[in-house]
């Protein structure tokens, strides 16, 4: 767990109710983050949340929000597909404030967030744009998430640069 030195960062969120005081721990804050997150559906309470963060890492739970994908949140234990449809639902919109860290492409395809909030709303309105131009959310995040690890591997596109990235995703939906 630790390296040398035997130390160990546990990240905790409190939840207050009036019968209990409990206490999660967490191994970084992009799952802090996203247990945060999570609690704020309705119907969705710590267990519930635990439960989605136990079977989804932070990064496959971005990309089964962005993608629609309600059959990936119902894999968790006492997560129905109306359950798993409010959470989709309602996060969508706020899915961009969830820290997605690059090692989400081997989790799924997760695209990786960029550093800083404009780069992340790049994200978000390419994905809108897209579907804006009749593409379903699954297909635009799938092209964006491909144009992104092309760009990865040398195709230097900019993070911040919004007609390039859709540029480059369309290139993807032609292929």
């Amino acid at each position: 767990l630790s390296g040398k030195t035997g130390m160990v960062t546990v990240l905790t969120d409190m939840q207050v109710r009036e019968d209990s005081m409990t206490l999660y721990g967490f191994a970084d804050s992009a799952e802090r983050d996203a247990f945060r997150l999570l609690v704020t559906v309705q119907g969705v309470g710590a267990k519930a949340a635990m439960a989605i963060l136990s079977v989804l890492s932070p990064d496959a739970l971005a990309t089964a929000i962005m993608a629609g994908d309600k059959a990936m949140v119902t894999r968790a234990d006492g997560v129905g597909p109306k359950l798993a449809q409010r959470v989709v639902n309602e996060l969508a919109e706020k899915v961009g404030s969830l820290p997605v860290s690059g090692s989400g492409a081997a989790m799924g395809g997760a695209i990786p967030a960029p550093s800083g909030d404009a780069a992340g709303t790049v994200v978000t309105d390419a994905i809108s744009a897209l579907e804006n131009l009749g593409y379903g959310r699954a297909e635009a995040h799938a092209a964006i998430s491909r144009a992104r690890s092309d760009a990865a591997d040398g195709g230097g596109l900019h993070n911040d640069d919004l007609s390039a990235l859709i540029a480059a995703a369309l290139q993807q939906l032609g292929r």
